[in-house]
């Protein structure tokens, strides 16, 4: 018998809260709490990230949506009262880290903040959030790969918890958020560790890592997902975009390095004696 989990976690009445809706909030919720303490250790204010949040996060939130409806616009004419309805999942990363990022600038301009280190003390969370946030596509049953077979999915040593919610409209799917998850969980050790490394990461230069991991991976997975974006009806919007950031991250820590030699480094030896 299959366990089959059900996408809403909580009914009240006729309100319906989602698990995709909770679990995107812990995911945000931890990467505030983890940039929050890194701040600190960097001379800024534990403040600074939850006064950033209070602006970032619902333009993020509108942006990433935008984003999707955007490339989605057909089916969004058609039905204008889905445009609102995020709790059946349709946010896209992408989306919100271009919203967020201009949302940065301006915050970071207004309050006197280097911008780059303040991208450097949110990468590491970020991409630690997007692992625990495809938790809520595997709740709302989306964001998954071609056919496949049970048999497929017990080589990989699964749950079967996992396996049996890849089962889902009579086909079994291969598990493509689960890829991505721990992709992302990899980079976000990945970053931490190297982030501890004395002189090894100029200002700007740890985001750089996390855009750069996280589109090569993203770029192979978007591959196999049968639920893309497109545009021009042949083109995977999210792998065009993957292959751009990866060249560009590269290319910004190469040629900055060069026409910068004396820019600084990442220096979490700034801390603020009583900083809150």
């Amino acid at each position: 018998m299959l366990m089959y989990v059900d996408p809403i976690a909580v009914k009240l009445g006729g309100l319906e809260i989602r698990w995709y809706a909770i679990i995107i909030v812990a995911g945000i919720a931890l990467a505030i709490y983890l940039s929050s303490r890194e701040a600190v250790k960097v001379g800024l204010r534990e403040d600074d990230v939850v006064d950033f949040m209070l602006w970032g996060l619902p333009i993020s939130i509108i942006g990433a949506r935008l984003y999707y409806v955007l490339f989605e616009l057909p089916y969004y004419i058609k039905n204008p009262g889905e445009i609102f309805a995020i709790w059946n999942g349709g946010l896209a990363i992408y989306g919100a880290l271009i919203a967020g990022g201009l949302t940065l600038f301006f915050f970071c301009r207004h309050n006197f903040i280097n911008f780059w280190t303040f991208l450097d003390i949110t990468g590491p969370s970020i991409i630690l959030a997007q692992a625990i946030g495809r938790w809520g596509n595997f709740m709302n049953h989306e964001a998954f790969g071609p056919d496949t077979t049970r048999n497929f999915l017990e080589k990989l040593h699964l749950p079967n918890f996992i396996i049996d919610n890849m089962y889902i409209d009579g086909i079994y799917r291969t598990p493509t958020f689960l890829y991505e998850s721990v992709w992302n969980v990899l980079g976000f050790i990945v970053l931490v560790l190297l982030r501890r490394k004395k002189n090894f990461f100029k200002q700007g230069e740890i985001f750089a890592g996390y855009v750069i991991w996280y589109s090569f991976g993203r770029f192979f997975i978007e591959g196999l997902r049968t639920d893309s974006l497109y545009m021009f009806g042949t083109i995977r919007v999210s792998q065009f975009l993957s292959a751009l950031l990866f060249v560009g991250g590269i290319l910004f820590i190469v040629l900055r390095r060069k026409l910068k030699p004396k820019l600084a480094f990442y220096d979490r030896t700034q801390r603020k004696e009583g900083a809150k």
